[in-house]
């Protein structure tokens, strides 16, 4: 890049925020950050602004600051904003950004689950790019550079199948959150790795790709791919196959992201003769990850189903995380809900699909209490 990029951090103290901030401290990046945004950690938010001269930081706890950051957003007076922030809170945030004709670097899956219809169609009007964070949705969207859409048979997203891939079925039933929390290969947040054990999170990137890629649910498949070096795969009319691998680390997508479409130089190992050795795919056994079935569900059905889906399992999991629903009952909590979207709910708007988030949330925790009558 020949001139310097303003970037904005939104959820700079979460895991994401984190290790962007740690990768490019060791990139010659022509990035300059020029605001941060946090939730509630005033001091952790105060801290990792020091070192940035002049940058703006917003905690959006406070009403009006987040005002403010919304109005910063529509402003544009920055190139690019990483999209950090952990569930359907972060949804305004990307209109904001793609309102403003500026690229989203996106790590909130939430946002295109959501309203993926909506975003995408925005960033056509306003000639903004969706640049996807997630390690599976950058894979494609790098092996897809260059290809005529058409030509594309299939794209197949992996899984790693989650910290309680090889736990016997009979014991899923008194999983204690530790236990599910503890991930063999990704150091993420907890939603995140508790969706990775349910594969709740392959079930909200289905629906992510369809919208991302332009692609119908019946042209997207899931692997569990153990190793996490194989991070999605592309399948062309020839039977051709095009796969981005590389290790487990996050900071490969939030770089590619960030500087696209050039690549800088990094302190990264990238192949290393053991950790490819061996790697295997396998599907995913559908009683062990009931969850799955769900998202090719909502990417089929369209509308709101997304957002009641994503709303759901952030309820069903806070619960389950704070010991007041097992395991498998999250699973069987959005499958209620989703059940239960009445015929025709709007979708056209973005209040439309902040009021079926509403809505949605209510029904999970009324099926929430009477799971614990």
């Amino acid at each position: 890049m020949s001139a310097t990029r303003r970037l904005v951090i939104l959820g700079a103290t979460g895991t994401v925020g984190i290790q962007t901030l740690r990768i490019l401290e060791q990139t010659d990046s022509p990035l300059q950050i020029v605001a941060l945004s946090a939730h509630d950690r005033g001091e952790e938010l105060i801290s990792l602004s020091q070192p940035l001269k002049g940058a703006h930081t917003f905690l959006t706890s406070d009403p009006e600051q987040n005002a403010r950051l919304l109005a910063f957003l529509r402003s544009g007076d920055y190139e690019v904003c990483l999209n950090a922030v952990v569930g359907a809170a972060g949804l305004p945030y990307s209109e904001a950004v793609l309102t403003a004709g500026r690229d989203l670097a996106l790590a909130n899956k939430e946002s295109l689950v959501l309203a993926g219809e909506l975003l995408t169609r925005l960033a056509r009007a306003t000639g903004a790019e969706i640049l996807p964070v997630d390690s599976e949705h950058a894979a494609i969207h790098q092996c897809l550079l260059g290809a005529d859409p058409t030509a594309v048979r299939r794209l197949y997203l992996t899984a790693s199948g989650g910290a309680l891939r090889d736990l016997p079925l009979n014991q899923l039933a008194e999983v204690m959150p530790e236990r599910a929390l503890d991930h063999p290969n990704w150091d993420m947040g907890p939603r995140i790795t508790v969706d990775s054990a349910t594969m709740m999170n392959k079930a909200l990137e289905v629906i992510e790709a369809c919208h991302l890629f332009h692609m119908p649910a019946e042209q997207v498949s899931v692997l569990v791919h153990r190793q996490s070096v194989i991070h999605s795969m592309v399948e062309f009319v020839d039977g051709s196959m095009l796969a981005q691998m590389g290790p487990p680390d996050m900071a490969f997508p939030i770089l590619y992201a960030l500087h696209y479409p050039e690549r800088r130089p990094a302190p990264l190992q990238g192949f290393d003769p053991q950790l490819f050795a061996s790697l295997t795919l396998t599907e995913p056994d559908p009683q062990r990850y009931p969850a799955l079935a769900l998202g090719f569900d909502a990417a089929r059905r369209g509308g709101v189903a997304g957002a009641v889906l994503n709303a759901a399992d952030e309820v069903a999991v806070a619960a389950f995380l704070e010991g007041d629903l097992r395991f498998p009952e999250i699973t069987d909590l959005c499958a209620s809900v989703l059940r239960s979207i009445p015929e025709n709910m709007p979708a056209d708007t973005m209040d439309d699909i902040l009021a079926a988030d509403f809505w949605a949330r209510e029904q999970a925790h009324e099926a929430l209490s009477a799971l614990q009558a």
